[in-house]
């Protein structure tokens, strides 16, 4: 198993399981809204708390697992968050409310926190510039599908063995992955920790332009992912008065087109880069653009006239988002050297889901006076502005010259 996993698609492959089980996991939630809404007499206002719990702990932790996967390195640190975040996951079925809900869910925040610092330092580790867009394309892939899969198998478990079993299910799952990543995976002998080599400092980091090139389009992008992440099922239910079952025919569908979208971005960037001369970071600008463009789709989601044209709306935004995700994620191990890799991402995802928060705030406060189609139609602006802002603060930015 560890000489098959010495090649580095195969690693991306496993990389990729592990963000398929973390988005399983942080999407259960999502899926059984309805019905714990229903059982605890859950507000909307409310449900946006537990949501935000969640976000808050995310946002804050993920500078914090940057640096400890940057200090341990990606096999012990991912090992040591994935085991986190499965048990945290489990921790939902003893909830008797919105509070203790709120409590596990921020747990889950604290340690899922590592999962896209992580698959990007594994990147950096095993995968030259041309090639990096195109492996963070299938990584960033496993988010999508572990929301498709999340609504027909957690409603499978919701109706066989009741909504607390959901999260054992999914929990248990994620930890199998820990204990198979800590056995089987090695770093390359060039990529790991760097004994004795010089660290960027927090604001060596936070002082380069480049940074903000990443960090402030993410925070304007995210939360288009994260409402698409926790707000369809309720979307469905609230507005075309769609059951569970229905809800698990039809919600997966926007992350099927997800998958999609973030393989597409790759291959993309990959061919601008190879096939057009075109410089690493602009392949990012523009396949940022192209998906910024596509997000049209979810923006005119006011004008559904049916729970079927929702849907395919929805898959519009979920590969137009993938697209745009995999080219802002890719940046940080462009434009920053290996050691510091799960910093920088970390910190970008800070700035990111600090967005997705405030945007999920918006919602709880609004979406039962206002509707969701004025919501759905700011994040399609958001994104076009993230792509403005990419192009202005990247512009004559290329690829460090620092080298580990």
């Amino acid at each position: 198993m560890r000489r098959l996993f010495a090649n580095r698609w195969w690693v991306i492959a496993l990389v990729s399981l592990g963000t398929v089980l973390n988005y399983l996991a942080r999407s259960t939630l999502s899926t059984v809204a309805p019905t714990l809404k229903t059982e605890f007499a859950i507000t909307t206002e409310q449900y946006s708390y537990i949501v935000m719990a969640f976000q808050a702990c995310y946002t804050i932790a993920q500078p914090i697992a940057g640096f400890v996967l940057d200090t341990l390195g990606s096999r012990i640190g991912l090992a040591v968050f994935a085991g986190g975040w499965a048990l945290a996951n489990m921790s939902h079925s003893l909830a008797g409310g919105w509070q203790g809900l709120a409590v596990a869910r921020a747990a889950l925040g604290l340690t899922e926190a590592s999962a896209i610092p992580g698959g990007m330092k594994v990147v950096s580790e095993w995968f030259a510039p041309k090639e990096r867009a195109v492996a963070t394309g299938w990584f960033n892939m496993g988010a999508s599908v572990g929301n498709m899969i999340a609504p027909p198998l957690v409603a499978a478990c919701v109706i066989i063995w009741g909504w607390r079993s959901s999260f054992l299910v999914t929990g248990g799952l994620s930890l199998l992955w820990a204990a198979l990543w800590f056995g089987v995976y090695r770093p390359p002998a060039s990529g790991g920790v760097a004994r004795g080599a010089p660290q960027d400092r927090w604001r060596d980091i936070l002082g380069r332009r480049a940074f903000w090139g990443i960090a402030l389009p993410r925070f304007l992008a995210e939360p288009a992912w994260q409402t698409f992440n926790f707000f369809i099922p309720l979307y469905l239910a609230s507005v075309w008065k769609l059951d569970l079952q229905h809800i698990a025919m039809w919600a997966w569908l926007p992350f099927v087109a997800a998958d999609f979208g973030s393989i597409a971005g790759g291959y993309f960037a990959s061919w601008l880069v190879g096939t057009r001369g075109v410089s690493v970071t602009t392949s990012r600008k523009i396949v940022m653009t192209t998906g910024a463009a596509l997000m049209i789709g979810p923006g005119a989601l006011g004008f559904a006239s049916s729970a079927q044209v929702a849907i395919l709306l929805f898959c519009m935004g979920g590969f137009a988002h993938q697209m745009l995700s995999g080219a802002l994620l890719t940046l940080a191990a462009d434009l920053f050297p290996q050691r510091s890799v799960g910093r920088a991402s970390g910190l970008a995802g800070t700035a990111a889901w600090t967005g997705g928060l405030l945007f999920t705030l918006v919602i709880g406060k609004s979406a039962d006076y206002f509707g969701y189609s004025p919501l759905f139609g700011a994040l399609a602006v958001l994104d076009a502005l993230a792509a403005l802002a990419m192009w202005r603060l990247l512009r004559g930015v290329n690829r460090t010259s620092e080298q580990d």
